[in-house]
């Protein structure tokens, strides 16, 4: 039975792996995608040459080998990727672009709300996605005949200014592992045949040889170490000199779900800076231990055992939710840091001062822990804007769902059920995540951020239906819809010809209605809210209780 099961996943893993890049079709630049490789066909590559003949067989379906024509657009700077490419022969050219004032350079989100370092940082309008020259492959949904395709790099370059890769080189692993929007394009400057390894491989990879991942935080702190260290909340005002000169002593750290980072009591001789995903804080507390908070993005562990004298180890364990990248700043490194920015060490005794409130308040209020807890397991920390409906006051008259559909051609956005903690539903409705997962992966671009502020939407007359942005959310708020159309006879990729035209469908907060969401606005009991925090959904649930 276990057999059957994992075979059955890994046609199904190759079905949408075959889906994707056949996606790009002739007109791409793409000549050939190789589908699952033989033992026999990996060894062939030095990249695999660490691996046993069992390790090999199982990241197999995570692995491809395409060759690219020259002249070809591979990657856009500014979205999101899930592959490492290695390339194989040929030559690959990357530079930045240059974006002009309305299309800055795309930043991190950063939960503002939840760092004192990060209060005076003007979030980002948008992560936006800058479109490659279009390639005609048949009828859009709108009935375009136009579909573009992006894709992603990473490399800290200036505007104006590239760098050419050769054989034996890899990129794209820095997006992929730490889920960070891309800079650069990238473009081949002769035929370039190239393996492709997607993040579930990569992980392993990394995980298992110690070649590997040397060699991937090598190429992390020539490329773009800098860059990421400038951007968040606590490097900001450092200078470049000083930032060049921490790139040698900083460890990189990268932690699978529910992996210990440090346990509550062990001695401290660092601090952490949080790269991509959640760290869950927690106490000891009788027998057992509570959660007192998390760190997203941006945020840092440590500060507080590093300041305060008194405390002479880690006053939390702390563990990743899910996959978590991490840079860890030795304790000397840090102390420079304070002597050469006295100002940083004022915000970060805020933020240590707000660390132990919140550690006292969850010891004096235990809901509070579990609340956290919730959140962290439904994802709702990840959302910056959330259906959540009062089922005390709701009387299931469907007016959310019917103003949602009227809003969007007769197709609701999403639907009346979800996720229940006490009185309140959390509707599966798009969240519009902070590092949104469905954005990986799209062949076409048709999801994306949609340049106000936080939305996510799909364009319809981009999107090809492949399921890629459904499959990879979270928390089931993507949706296929068929058309009651079929892709004609022409249409490229090939697969799709003759076939029922699908379109993913989600909610985009209605941004461009000028009237806010409908589901809210439409809602005659008033119980339908959007919540853009954990503390918002805290605050809403403290109002009723």
């Amino acid at each position: 039975m276990k057999g059957d099961l994992h075979s059955k996943t890994t046609l199904k893993r190759l079905e949408q792996y075959r889906d994707r890049w056949t996606s790009f079709g002739a007109s791409t630049g793409l000549i050939a995608a190789a589908d699952k490789l033989s033992l026999a066909d990996l060894r062939r590559y030095e990249i695999f040459d660490d691996y046993d003949d069992a390790f090999l067989e199982r990241i197999s379906p995570d692995l491809s080998v395409a060759r690219w024509s020259a002249g070809s657009v591979l990657f856009e700077e500014g979205s999101y990727i899930d592959l490492a490419f290695f390339i194989v022969s040929g030559e690959v050219e990357v530079f930045v672009r240059g974006l002009s004032d309305e299309r800055a350079e795309p930043l991190p989100i950063f939960d503002l709300s939840r760092t004192a370092l990060a209060a005076p940082v003007a979030r980002p309008s948008a992560t936006a996605t800058a479109p490659l020259p279009s390639h005609v492959l048949g009828p859009g949904i709108d009935g375009s005949r136009e579909i573009t395709f992006l894709a992603t790099m990473d490399f800290d370059l200036p505007a104006g200014s590239g760098a050419r890769l050769g054989s034996g080189e890899i990129l794209g692993e820095i997006g992929a592992m730490s889920g960070w929007p891309q800079s650069v394009t990238a473009r081949t400057v002769t035929d370039c045949e190239v393996v492709q390894v997607r993040l579930p491989a990569l992980r392993l990879m990394k995980r298992k040889s110690k070649g590997l991942r040397e060699r991937l935080d090598r190429l992390y702190r020539q490329r773009s170490l800098a860059a990421q260290l400038k951007s968040t909340p606590l490097f900001r005002d450092c200078s470049g000199m000083f930032i060049e000169g921490l790139k040698a002593t900083v460890e990189l750290i990268s932690l699978d779900p529910d992996e210990v980072l440090v346990r509550q009591g062990e001695p401290v001789d660092a601090l952490y800076l949080v790269r991509s995903g959640f760290v869950k804080l927690a106490q000891h507390f009788g027998e057992g231990e509570i959660v007192v908070s998390y760190l997203s993005k941006g945020m840092t562990l440590g500060e507080a055992e590093l300041m305060i004298d008194e405390l002479s180890g880690w006053e939390t364990t702390a563990t990743s939710v899910e996959y978590a990248e991490l840079v860890k700043l030795p304790g000397q490194a840090f102390a420079q840091l304070l002597r050469a920015y006295p100002e940083v060490e004022e915000g970060l005794w805020r933020t240590a001062a707000d660390r132990i409130r919140e550690a006292g308040f969850a010891k004096r209020n235990i809901a509070h822990s579990e609340f956290t807890q919730v959140a962290l397991d439904a994802g709702l920390v990840q959302g910056s804007s959330m259906l959540v409906i009062d089922l005390e006051s709701c009387t299931r008259c469907d007016d959310c769902v019917r103003a949602c559909a009227a809003t969007h051609d007769g197709r609701p956005r999403f639907v009346r059920e979800g996720d229940k903690y006490k009185s309140l539903l959390i509707a599966k409705s798009c969240y519009h995540c902070r590092d949104p997962v469905c954005l990986v992966g799209c062949p076409t671009g048709a999801i994306h951020r949609a340049g106000v502020g936080d939305v996510v939407e799909i364009e319809d007359g981009v999107c090809i239906g492949c399921s890629t942005c459904a499959n990879n959310c979270p928390y089931d708020a993507i949706v296929m819809h068929d058309t009651g159309q079929q892709w004609p006879g022409d249409m490229i990729p090939l697969g799709l010809r003759g076939k029922d035209r699908k379109v993913a469908s989600k909610c985009d907060l209605c941004h461009d209605t000028g009237h806010g969401p409908a589901c809210v606005s439409n809602c005659p009991q008033g119980c339908a809210f959007r919540v853009g925090s954990v503390d918002e959904f805290q605050k809403l649930l403290e109002g009723k209780e």
